[in-house]
Protein backbone atom coordinates (compact mmCIF):
# COMPACT_ATOMS: atom_id res chain seq x y z
CA UNK A 1 0.00 0.00 0.00
CA UNK A 2 1.36 3.53 -1.17
CA UNK A 3 1.16 6.82 1.37
CA UNK A 4 -1.73 9.22 -0.18
CA UNK A 5 -2.80 12.27 0.91
CA UNK A 6 -5.60 14.25 0.60
CA UNK A 7 -5.93 17.72 -1.51
CA UNK A 8 -6.82 20.16 1.38
CA UNK A 9 -4.58 21.86 3.53
CA UNK A 10 -5.90 20.08 6.61
CA UNK A 11 -7.32 16.82 5.04
CA UNK A 12 -5.04 15.07 7.01
CA UNK A 13 -6.44 15.79 10.61
CA UNK A 14 -9.68 14.16 9.53
CA UNK A 15 -8.40 11.21 9.09
CA UNK A 16 -6.39 8.45 11.13
CA UNK A 17 -3.29 7.50 10.08
CA UNK A 18 -1.13 4.36 11.13
CA UNK A 19 2.12 6.73 11.89
CA UNK A 20 4.83 7.60 15.13
CA UNK A 21 5.27 10.77 15.57
CA UNK A 22 8.99 11.71 16.83
CA UNK A 23 11.52 14.25 17.12
CA UNK A 24 15.54 15.11 17.12
CA UNK A 25 16.11 17.70 19.30
CA UNK A 26 19.42 19.20 21.10
CA UNK A 27 17.86 18.58 24.95
CA UNK A 28 20.76 18.36 26.83
CA UNK A 29 20.69 14.16 27.73
CA UNK A 30 22.54 14.66 30.86
CA UNK A 31 18.98 15.68 32.38
CA UNK A 32 20.76 19.86 32.61
CA UNK A 33 19.69 22.59 30.87
CA UNK A 34 22.35 22.76 28.70
CA UNK A 35 20.66 22.37 25.33
CA UNK A 36 22.64 24.42 23.34
CA UNK A 37 24.99 22.07 20.48
CA UNK A 38 28.39 23.95 20.55
CA UNK A 39 29.78 23.49 16.44
CA UNK A 40 33.19 24.93 16.62
CA UNK A 41 34.12 26.91 13.23
CA UNK A 42 35.20 24.20 10.30
CA UNK A 43 32.91 21.43 12.23
CA UNK A 44 29.70 19.77 10.72
CA UNK A 45 26.97 18.21 13.09
CA UNK A 46 24.43 16.07 11.94
CA UNK A 47 21.19 17.23 13.86
CA UNK A 48 19.20 14.73 12.91
CA UNK A 49 19.57 11.17 10.79
CA UNK A 50 16.23 9.34 10.32
CA UNK A 51 15.10 6.31 8.71
CA UNK A 52 12.34 5.74 6.65
CA UNK A 53 10.09 5.74 5.79
CA UNK A 54 8.70 8.67 6.67
CA UNK A 55 8.13 12.78 6.53
CA UNK A 56 9.74 15.51 8.10
CA UNK A 57 6.40 18.15 9.32
CA UNK A 58 8.66 20.53 11.37
CA UNK A 59 12.04 22.59 11.93
CA UNK A 60 12.34 24.90 14.52
CA UNK A 61 15.87 26.34 15.07
CA UNK A 62 17.49 29.36 17.23
CA UNK A 63 20.98 30.16 17.80
CA UNK A 64 23.51 32.58 18.91
CA UNK A 65 26.59 33.63 17.60
CA UNK A 66 28.31 36.07 15.61
CA UNK A 67 27.38 35.70 11.77
CA UNK A 68 25.88 32.64 12.03
CA UNK A 69 22.73 33.45 9.18
CA UNK A 70 25.65 33.64 6.52
CA UNK A 71 28.27 31.45 7.75
CA UNK A 72 26.18 28.52 8.45
CA UNK A 73 25.31 26.28 5.74
CA UNK A 74 22.11 23.85 6.69
CA UNK A 75 22.18 20.77 4.43
CA UNK A 76 19.75 18.25 3.76
CA UNK A 77 20.36 14.95 2.27
CA UNK A 78 17.13 12.09 0.93
CA UNK A 79 17.51 8.36 0.74
CA UNK A 80 21.25 8.28 1.06
CA UNK A 81 22.04 10.59 -1.57
CA UNK A 82 25.63 12.40 -2.09
CA UNK A 83 24.56 15.47 -2.96
CA UNK A 84 22.40 17.52 -1.09
CA UNK A 85 19.05 18.47 -2.09
CA UNK A 86 19.04 21.35 -0.01
CA UNK A 87 21.94 24.16 0.79
CA UNK A 88 21.76 27.25 2.22
CA UNK A 89 22.78 29.80 4.26
CA UNK A 90 20.94 29.14 8.13
CA UNK A 91 19.62 32.83 7.77
CA UNK A 92 18.67 33.04 4.16
CA UNK A 93 16.56 29.42 4.05
CA UNK A 94 14.06 30.96 6.54
CA UNK A 95 13.66 33.61 4.99
CA UNK A 96 16.09 36.21 6.70
CA UNK A 97 18.44 37.35 3.96
CA UNK A 98 21.67 39.60 4.81
CA UNK A 99 22.42 38.21 7.89
CA UNK A 100 19.72 40.03 9.72
CA UNK A 101 16.94 39.31 12.16
CA UNK A 102 13.36 40.21 11.58
CA UNK A 103 9.85 38.70 12.47
CA UNK A 104 7.62 38.05 10.33
CA UNK A 105 4.80 34.93 9.39
CA UNK A 106 4.12 33.66 6.45
CA UNK A 107 2.50 30.09 5.91
CA UNK A 108 5.52 27.70 5.61
CA UNK A 109 8.23 29.97 7.59
CA UNK A 110 8.15 32.23 10.26
CA UNK A 111 10.31 33.94 12.71
CA UNK A 112 10.55 35.94 15.97
CA UNK A 113 12.79 37.95 17.23
CA UNK A 114 13.35 40.02 20.93
CA UNK A 115 12.06 44.20 19.79
CA UNK A 116 15.22 44.89 20.93
CA UNK A 117 16.71 43.11 18.04
CA UNK A 118 14.17 43.67 15.80
CA UNK A 119 16.12 44.71 11.91
CA UNK A 120 19.59 44.28 13.61
CA UNK A 121 22.56 41.89 12.82
CA UNK A 122 22.58 38.98 14.06
CA UNK A 123 21.12 35.38 14.16
CA UNK A 124 19.25 35.65 17.60
CA UNK A 125 15.61 34.65 16.31
CA UNK A 126 13.32 31.86 16.40
CA UNK A 127 13.34 29.91 13.09
CA UNK A 128 10.25 27.64 11.73
CA UNK A 129 9.89 25.93 8.91
CA UNK A 130 6.58 23.76 8.09
CA UNK A 131 6.99 22.59 4.73
CA UNK A 132 6.73 18.53 3.90
CA UNK A 133 10.10 16.86 3.47
CA UNK A 134 9.15 13.14 2.44
CA UNK A 135 11.91 10.48 2.40
CA UNK A 136 11.79 6.43 1.93
CA UNK A 137 15.01 5.17 3.19
CA UNK A 138 16.81 7.68 5.34
CA UNK A 139 16.88 11.58 5.80
CA UNK A 140 19.88 13.52 7.51
CA UNK A 141 20.05 17.54 8.28
CA UNK A 142 23.37 18.60 9.27
CA UNK A 143 24.99 22.18 9.86
CA UNK A 144 29.03 23.14 8.88
CA UNK A 145 29.78 25.95 10.52
CA UNK A 146 32.36 27.47 8.15
CA UNK A 147 33.00 30.92 10.11
CA UNK A 148 36.18 30.86 12.40
CA UNK A 149 34.18 30.72 15.57
CA UNK A 150 32.25 29.04 17.28
CA UNK A 151 28.20 29.26 17.87
CA UNK A 152 25.10 27.78 19.54
CA UNK A 153 22.33 25.67 18.08
CA UNK A 154 19.21 24.72 19.55
CA UNK A 155 17.02 22.58 17.22
CA UNK A 156 13.45 20.38 16.73
CA UNK A 157 13.43 18.20 13.85
CA UNK A 158 9.55 16.94 13.89
CA UNK A 159 8.62 14.08 11.56
CA UNK A 160 7.08 10.62 11.35
CA UNK A 161 7.73 7.42 10.49
CA UNK A 162 5.24 5.01 8.34
CA UNK A 163 4.76 1.04 7.30
CA UNK A 164 3.98 1.89 3.90
CA UNK A 165 6.42 3.73 2.00
CA UNK A 166 5.82 6.78 -0.33
CA UNK A 167 4.55 6.05 -4.23
CA UNK A 168 7.58 6.56 -7.11
CA UNK A 169 5.67 9.80 -8.11
CA UNK A 170 7.26 11.31 -4.91
CA UNK A 171 8.64 14.90 -5.15
CA UNK A 172 11.74 15.27 -2.65
CA UNK A 173 12.17 18.86 -1.29
CA UNK A 174 14.57 21.11 -2.39
CA UNK A 175 16.61 24.73 -1.66
CA UNK A 176 19.11 26.87 -3.55
CA UNK A 177 21.02 29.44 -2.87
CA UNK A 178 22.35 31.81 -5.27
CA UNK A 179 24.04 35.74 -4.98
CA UNK A 180 25.31 38.21 -7.32
CA UNK A 181 27.06 41.10 -5.41
CA UNK A 182 27.15 43.12 -7.72
CA UNK A 183 24.84 42.30 -10.85
CA UNK A 184 25.97 43.11 -13.89
CA UNK A 185 24.32 45.98 -15.01
CA UNK A 186 24.69 47.93 -17.79
CA UNK A 187 23.62 51.31 -16.38
CA UNK A 188 23.57 51.27 -12.85
CA UNK A 189 23.46 54.97 -13.28
CA UNK A 190 19.96 55.42 -14.55
CA UNK A 191 17.01 56.07 -12.30
CA UNK A 192 14.46 53.60 -12.37
CA UNK A 193 11.04 54.07 -14.55
CA UNK A 194 12.71 56.55 -16.74
CA UNK A 195 12.72 56.80 -20.59
CA UNK A 196 16.28 55.76 -20.49
CA UNK A 197 16.06 52.90 -18.44
CA UNK A 198 13.52 51.51 -20.51
CA UNK A 199 15.53 49.33 -23.32
CA UNK A 200 14.11 46.12 -24.80
CA UNK A 201 15.04 42.80 -23.43
CA UNK A 202 14.48 40.15 -25.32
CA UNK A 203 14.59 36.24 -26.11
CA UNK A 204 18.50 35.10 -25.70
CA UNK A 205 19.54 38.54 -24.04
CA UNK A 206 17.12 37.69 -21.26
CA UNK A 207 17.64 34.24 -20.77
CA UNK A 208 21.23 34.88 -20.39
CA UNK A 209 21.07 38.20 -18.65
CA UNK A 210 18.67 38.14 -16.13
CA UNK A 211 19.45 37.18 -12.42
CA UNK A 212 18.75 33.32 -12.35
CA UNK A 213 16.54 32.62 -9.32
CA UNK A 214 16.66 28.69 -10.31
CA UNK A 215 18.02 26.35 -12.84
CA UNK A 216 16.80 22.57 -12.54
CA UNK A 217 16.40 19.20 -14.30
CA UNK A 218 14.06 16.70 -13.45
CA UNK A 219 10.81 16.37 -13.02
CA UNK A 220 8.99 18.25 -10.61
CA UNK A 221 7.28 21.65 -9.31
CA UNK A 222 9.02 25.00 -8.91
CA UNK A 223 6.84 26.39 -5.17
CA UNK A 224 8.33 29.83 -4.50
CA UNK A 225 11.55 32.33 -3.18
CA UNK A 226 12.93 34.48 -1.10
CA UNK A 227 14.83 37.51 -3.08
CA UNK A 228 16.93 39.88 -0.87
CA UNK A 229 17.91 43.16 -2.23
CA UNK A 230 20.68 45.21 -1.23
CA UNK A 231 20.10 48.78 -2.82
CA UNK A 232 22.95 50.22 -3.65
CA UNK A 233 21.01 53.07 -6.22
CA UNK A 234 19.13 53.98 -3.37
CA UNK A 235 15.82 54.33 -5.46
CA UNK A 236 13.58 52.23 -6.56
CA UNK A 237 15.32 48.53 -6.85
CA UNK A 238 12.23 46.43 -8.64
CA UNK A 239 10.47 46.82 -12.15
CA UNK A 240 12.49 43.65 -13.48
CA UNK A 241 10.21 41.12 -15.12
CA UNK A 242 9.90 37.76 -14.02
CA UNK A 243 10.62 35.56 -16.97
CA UNK A 244 10.36 31.25 -16.13
CA UNK A 245 10.97 28.99 -18.73
CA UNK A 246 9.95 24.66 -18.13
CA UNK A 247 10.86 23.16 -20.36
CA UNK A 248 13.53 24.27 -22.38
CA UNK A 249 14.35 28.06 -23.75
CA UNK A 250 11.52 29.42 -26.43
CA UNK A 251 10.17 33.16 -26.78
CA UNK A 252 7.74 34.44 -25.04
CA UNK A 253 9.02 32.21 -21.79
CA UNK A 254 5.66 30.38 -20.58
CA UNK A 255 5.24 32.77 -17.48
CA UNK A 256 6.14 36.27 -18.53
CA UNK A 257 5.37 38.57 -15.35
CA UNK A 258 5.53 42.72 -15.22
CA UNK A 259 7.45 44.06 -12.63
CA UNK A 260 9.61 42.87 -9.15
CA UNK A 261 6.90 43.86 -6.84
CA UNK A 262 4.27 42.31 -9.27
CA UNK A 263 6.11 38.93 -9.01
CA UNK A 264 6.06 39.55 -5.49
CA UNK A 265 2.10 39.51 -5.59
CA UNK A 266 2.65 43.15 -4.44
CA UNK A 267 2.16 46.63 -6.18
CA UNK A 268 3.33 50.19 -6.82
CA UNK A 269 6.75 49.08 -4.76
CA UNK A 270 6.83 46.36 -1.66
CA UNK A 271 5.01 47.40 1.65
CA UNK A 272 6.00 46.85 5.29
CA UNK A 273 4.07 43.63 5.43
CA UNK A 274 4.07 39.59 5.71
CA UNK A 275 1.22 37.60 4.82
CA UNK A 276 0.85 33.84 4.30
CA UNK A 277 2.09 33.69 0.70
CA UNK A 278 3.65 36.67 -0.17
CA UNK A 279 5.33 39.84 1.75
CA UNK A 280 8.39 41.12 3.23
CA UNK A 281 10.56 39.22 5.98
CA UNK A 282 13.12 42.40 5.75
CA UNK A 283 11.96 46.19 5.01
CA UNK A 284 14.10 48.40 3.75
CA UNK A 285 12.72 51.20 4.90
CA UNK A 286 13.64 49.67 8.47
CA UNK A 287 16.97 48.81 7.70
CA UNK A 288 18.72 51.59 5.61
CA UNK A 289 18.49 49.44 2.44
CA UNK A 290 18.36 45.95 2.80
CA UNK A 291 15.24 44.01 1.49
CA UNK A 292 13.83 40.49 1.69
CA UNK A 293 11.17 39.42 -0.15
CA UNK A 294 9.15 35.99 -0.36
CA UNK A 295 6.24 34.81 -2.70
CA UNK A 296 5.32 30.85 -2.65
CA UNK A 297 2.95 29.20 -5.37
CA UNK A 298 1.55 26.85 -2.84
CA UNK A 299 -1.42 26.52 -4.69
CA UNK A 300 -0.47 27.62 -7.74
CA UNK A 301 3.08 25.26 -8.51
CA UNK A 302 5.37 25.62 -11.63
CA UNK A 303 5.09 22.17 -12.95
CA UNK A 304 7.83 20.93 -15.13
CA UNK A 305 9.33 17.58 -16.86
CA UNK A 306 12.65 18.48 -18.07
CA UNK A 307 14.21 21.36 -16.38
CA UNK A 308 12.61 25.11 -15.25
CA UNK A 309 14.81 27.87 -15.24
CA UNK A 310 13.39 30.88 -12.86
CA UNK A 311 14.80 34.33 -13.75
CA UNK A 312 14.24 37.97 -12.80
CA UNK A 313 15.23 40.99 -14.43
CA UNK A 314 17.66 43.59 -12.35
CA UNK A 315 15.93 46.48 -13.02
CA UNK A 316 14.87 47.65 -16.13
CA UNK A 317 16.44 45.63 -18.78
CA UNK A 318 18.67 44.29 -16.47
CA UNK A 319 20.00 47.88 -15.99
CA UNK A 320 20.60 47.88 -11.90
CA UNK A 321 23.86 46.87 -10.19
CA UNK A 322 22.84 46.09 -7.19
CA UNK A 323 23.23 43.07 -5.10
CA UNK A 324 20.50 40.36 -5.02
CA UNK A 325 20.52 37.04 -3.29
CA UNK A 326 17.83 34.27 -3.32
CA UNK A 327 16.81 30.69 -1.79
CA UNK A 328 15.11 28.85 -4.42
CA UNK A 329 12.12 26.06 -3.45
CA UNK A 330 10.89 23.54 -5.17
CA UNK A 331 10.09 19.74 -4.99
CA UNK A 332 11.18 17.15 -7.47
CA UNK A 333 11.98 13.10 -8.28
CA UNK A 334 15.35 11.99 -7.16
CA UNK A 335 17.51 12.52 -8.72
CA UNK A 336 18.40 15.87 -9.00
CA UNK A 337 21.22 18.03 -10.95
CA UNK A 338 24.41 18.62 -8.32
CA UNK A 339 24.87 22.16 -7.22
CA UNK A 340 27.00 23.97 -4.68
CA UNK A 341 27.22 27.36 -2.91
CA UNK A 342 29.30 30.04 -3.10
CA UNK A 343 32.33 30.29 -0.77
CA UNK A 344 31.59 31.78 3.03
CA UNK A 345 33.85 34.79 2.37
CA UNK A 346 31.72 35.34 -1.06
CA UNK A 347 28.32 35.63 0.90
CA UNK A 348 29.48 37.99 3.43
CA UNK A 349 26.60 40.84 3.60
CA UNK A 350 27.10 44.49 2.31
CA UNK A 351 28.25 46.36 4.96
CA UNK A 352 26.88 50.26 5.26
CA UNK A 353 29.52 52.56 5.79
CA UNK A 354 27.79 56.22 6.41
CA UNK A 355 25.28 58.05 5.57
CA UNK A 356 25.53 61.60 3.57
CA UNK A 357 22.70 62.13 0.84
CA UNK A 358 22.59 58.87 0.27
CA UNK A 359 23.71 55.70 1.73
CA UNK A 360 27.82 54.62 1.50
CA UNK A 361 28.04 51.05 0.45
CA UNK A 362 31.55 49.25 1.01
CA UNK A 363 33.23 47.83 -1.77
CA UNK A 364 35.03 44.50 -0.17
CA UNK A 365 36.16 42.66 -2.96
CA UNK A 366 36.32 39.44 -1.26
CA UNK A 367 32.71 39.16 -0.72
CA UNK A 368 31.80 40.14 -4.27
CA UNK A 369 31.12 37.52 -6.44
CA UNK A 370 32.92 37.67 -10.36
CA UNK A 371 30.36 39.90 -12.82
CA UNK A 372 29.89 38.60 -16.07
CA UNK A 373 31.24 40.46 -19.08
CA UNK A 374 28.16 43.09 -20.69
CA UNK A 375 28.70 44.44 -24.13
CA UNK A 376 26.86 47.06 -24.49
CA UNK A 377 24.36 47.28 -27.60
CA UNK A 378 23.55 50.23 -29.66
CA UNK A 379 20.33 50.95 -27.38
CA UNK A 380 21.91 50.90 -23.94
CA UNK A 381 25.25 53.21 -25.81
CA UNK A 382 22.54 55.68 -26.54
CA UNK A 383 20.87 55.45 -23.34
CA UNK A 384 23.65 55.75 -21.69
CA UNK A 385 24.67 58.79 -23.57
CA UNK A 386 21.63 60.75 -23.09
CA UNK A 387 21.22 60.29 -19.68
CA UNK A 388 24.71 61.88 -19.36
CA UNK A 389 23.53 64.72 -21.10
CA UNK A 390 20.25 65.05 -18.89
CA UNK A 391 17.98 63.29 -20.91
Amino acid sequence: MEITTGSHLLASLTQTKKARTLRASSWDTSGRNRDAWVIEGGETRILADLKGPGCITHIWMTQSGEGAFRNVVLKMFWDGEDDPSVEVPLGDFFCLGHGIAASFQSLPFSASVNEQRENQFGPNAALNCYLQMPFNIAARLEVTNEGDVPYRQYFYVDYEVYDAPWGADTAYFHAQFHRENPCDGWGHEIRVNTPEANIVNVEKQAWDGNYAILEAKGTGHYVGCNLSVTNFQGTWWGEGDDMIWVDGYKWPPDLHGTGSEDYLNQAWGMQDNAFLMNGSSIYEHNTGGYQTSYVFHLTNPVRFEREIKVTIEHGHGNHLANEMASVAYWYQKEPHQKFSILPVQKRQPVARLRERRTVDWAQDRESQTAPREVGLNAEMEEMKRQWAMGG
